[in-house]
């Protein structure tokens, strides 16, 4: 009887333990998030920020006086404004100045050239046969050389009386006159930008001085302009460090298709200073700092397998994982916070 009732209290005993065991077990389990690992790639960037430029831009003046005529945009056809794409050489503005022009004598020097030409070809013609002196021939060479520069002259003064921009571009002043006001030579008559190309110029910390070289590409954002990332790419690198601020400039050029940007406009630079393909790439969130350096979790067989990783390339967001861990492991990216080596976890979603 004593024996019997020895063996009901060990069974009683081991079922209570084991059935406490299991209760343990379950409540102990974490939820917990993961991610299959995948090789990517990885860039490592340095953020830098600043104001972009055109990098062409121009306010003619006009260098000869005039009654006041602007243009039609054979584009819009009315006459040009604010915005209005032009070409290289389009007449813009016209200055109407009889006197000018009268002086200028186009036609008369043009018939002066016409006639000159025609009669250095005829000695020239001559000479060859031995019909005139070297002399003839040099004296009508320098008449019809003299001539065509006066010719030259004319047009040039003429142009003056036009106002084109000298490259393509968006006109971004245009000072308003009444048409047919007189306006003085040096008057402000028209303003005009290239900006299908921009530039940047940065202050970046003395650190990354090794770093950033001359044809690095770069992401370029506008805080304003959601979802265009525009191409760039560094053109100059400064040598040496500012001794006041301890920093060094850079200079990168953008390029703007579409004019998304312009002038004036605040952006953020992500200037790339390396990048690796075909690696094991995390974010940087999971990473917890331990005594035994930088740990996460992954999940194998119900339970969280502590892992210490030797890194490589980073950037804000994310890291490359030179060792400690493997492609296709399942790397916990929720609920990691609180676990410990060997803990007993649950996936979910």
């Amino acid at each position: 009887m004593k024996r019997l009732l020895f063996v009901l209290a060990a069974t009683a005993a081991f079922s209570s333990y084991g059935g406490d065991q299991a209760a343990i077990d379950t409540e102990i389990s974490v939820p917990v998030s993961v991610q299959e690992i995948a090789l990517k790639s990885i860039e490592q960037y340095i953020v830098a920020t600043g104001t972009v430029n055109s990098l062409s831009e121009i306010t003619i003046k006009s260098e000869k006086s005039g009654d006041y005529r602007l243009q039609r945009n054979p584009a819009t056809g009315r006459p040009f404004a604010f915005g209005d794409a032009v070409r290289k050489g389009q007449v813009v503005i016209r200055l109407a100045n009889e006197e000018e022009e009268n002086n200028i004598r186009i036609d008369s020097k043009k018939l002066h050239l016409e006639t000159s030409k025609l009669e250095y070809e005829k000695q020239k013609s001559l000479y060859e046969k031995g019909g005139v002196t070297l002399k003839d021939f040099k004296d009508s060479e320098r008449t019809y050389m003299d001539a065509e520069y006066d010719y030259e002259n004319a047009l040039l003064q003429l142009a003056k009386l036009k106002i084109s921009p000298p490259f393509d571009g968006i006109i971004t002043n245009l000072p308003y006159y009444t048409d047919g006001t007189r306006v003085d030579s040096g008057s402000d008559m028209v303003q005009v930008m290239d900006y299908g190309g921009l530039y940047l110029e940065v202050n970046m910390p003395g650190n990354d001085l090794g770093a950033v070289k001359p044809g690095a590409d770069v992401r370029i954002m506008n805080y304003t302009v959601k979802d265009d990332t525009l191409a760039g790419r560094v053109s100059q690198v400064s040598t040496t460090l500012d001794p006041t601020t301890r920093s060094f400039k850079a200079s990168i050029l953008v390029d703007n298709p579409g004019h998304i940007l312009r002038p004036g406009m605040f952006v953020k630079a992500e200037i790339i200073v390396a990048r690796h393909d075909s690696v094991i790439v995390i974010p940087k969130e999971v990473i917890l700092a331990r005594q035994r350096g930088k740990t996460v979790f992954i999940v194998d067989k119900g339970a969280a397998q502590e892992r210490v990783l030797v890194t490589g390339l980073e950037n804000p967001s994310e890291i490359e994982v030179l060792e400690g861990l493997k492609a296709e492991e399942r790397l916990v990216v929720k609920g990691f916070e609180t676990l410990r080596n060997r803990s007993k976890v649950k996936v979910v979603r």
